[in-house]
């Protein structure tokens, strides 16, 4: 007697049915076992991703660090600023009253004569002048804040369309004791961009 086996043309599933005792149809899952190449591509994808957090956290910590350097950098200059305004005004309230009154007068006299520097001191401590003492004046002189080559090219300019003098008559005129005062390089200066 010749047996026949006959496969089952149905592919086999990850479930398997088994009939229990009462006659019902019980599905089980079959275990699947991994390989291990597929355990190796895990732990690679596991480990890039902990890399790729590790290294998103260490820039949010760098980016962390760099904000607070420069909040501290701010601050730091702030209140570098504010000491040094402070400084400022406590050393102005130490400067005489009389000091300061020769530096504005000194001020004006720059923009709105375009004086020397040489011929603002000679006025500020003239007797027939302001009368300042000599100390008010230096302290005016060494404090005043200005573009004197610019003063002296005003002068030039006033010297030649007022008077129309020649360039080395302004020149003279400009360095002379009994004239304006200005230094040699100022005078050039002013001579030199004369129109």
């Amino acid at each position: 007697m010749i047996i026949a086996v006959i496969a089952d043309p149905k592919p086999q599933t990850d479930t398997a049915s088994n009939k229990n005792e009462s006659g019902t149809k019980v599905e089980t899952a079959a275990v699947k076992t991994e390989t291990p190449e597929s355990n190796k591509v895990d732990d690679k994808e596991k480990a890039e991703q902990e890399a790729k957090e590790a290294a998103e956290k260490k820039a949010q910590e760098e980016q962390k660090a760099k904000e607070e350097a420069e909040a501290k950098a701010k601050a730091d200059a702030e209140a570098k600023a504010k000491a040094e305004a402070e400084a400022k005004k406590a050393k102005e309230d130490a400067v005489p009253r009389e000091y300061k009154s020769a530096l504005k007068k000194a001020e004006q006299y720059a923009e709105t004569m375009s004086m020397s520097k040489a011929g603002i001191y000679d006025q500020l401590t003239s007797a027939y002048g302001e009368n300042f003492p000599k100390e008010a004046a230096k302290y005016a002189i060494d404090h005043i804040q200005f573009d004197w080559k610019e003063n002296a090219l005003k002068k030039a300019k006033s010297y030649a369309e007022q008077m129309n003098m020649s360039d080395s008559a302004i020149y003279e005129q400009l360095i002379s004791e009994y004239g304006e005062k200005f230094t040699k390089e100022e005078a050039k200066y002013a001579i030199d961009n004369l129109k």
